[in-house]
């Protein structure tokens, strides 16, 4: 599992200071946190996590030194500033079931000879204890063909007992739908229409 490096932060300073030193700031809650832990963690680091986890990650995050294991809850990202802003976590305790989402990954897309590939959910939300955890949920479409769907309910976490699917299960996750080329008019058959 990846380890990263934050530190306390004072309330004092405003989380716009602290992101022009350099640093991404954070909050980690959970069952045994009184209140929250401001953190805050140098932008290098952050960019570091951004690059091998995602939001429903499983990650060791040490502040002050001390190892917690937390979930990524939540990102922010400024697009304009095409930047982290804020990274809120939540401790994992071990027998207690947290609010998750795995994020859905399409593969062999680009099999797809006829149609066009929809994916209509981008990620799954669902409980489940700490060691049953699951990132990303990959779903292979080289066999769909137009007209065909796959559900939460034809995935492989919807039949894990040790989760709890809090998606609708009819949901649909990825579709193949034809492509309808309308006939573009141009001045010239317009020119026609009028002289007729």
């Amino acid at each position: 599992m990846n380890t990263f490096k934050a530190e306390t932060r004072s309330m004092d300073i405003k989380a716009k200071r602290l992101r022009r030193e350099g640093f991404v700031t954070g909050n980690v809650f959970g069952r045994e946190i009184q209140g929250s832990i401001p953190v805050k963690m140098e932008k290098r680091e952050a960019e570091r996590l951004m690059k091998t986890c995602m939001k429903g990650s499983q990650i060791i995050l040490e502040v002050d030194g001390q190892p917690m294991n937390v979930l990524i809850k939540e990102i922010d990202y400024s697009a304009m500033k095409n930047q982290i802003d804020e990274i809120d976590l939540q401790q994992l305790v071990k027998g207690e079931k947290v609010h998750s989402v795995a994020e859905v990954i399409l593969l062999n897309h680009e099999k797809i000879a006829e149609g066009v590939v929809q994916q209509r959910l981008q990620e799954i939300a669902y409980k489940a204890d700490p060691s049953a955890l699951v990132e990303k949920v990959e779903v292979d479409v080289s066999s769909m063909k137009i007209g065909d769907s796959i559900h939460v309910k034809d995935l492989p976490i919807a039949s894990d007992k040790d989760i709890d699917l809090t998606t609708d299960r009819d949901a649909i996750v990825v579709s193949v739908i034809a492509v309808h080329n309308q006939p573009v008019e141009t001045d010239a058959d317009a020119e026609t229409e009028e002289e007729k």
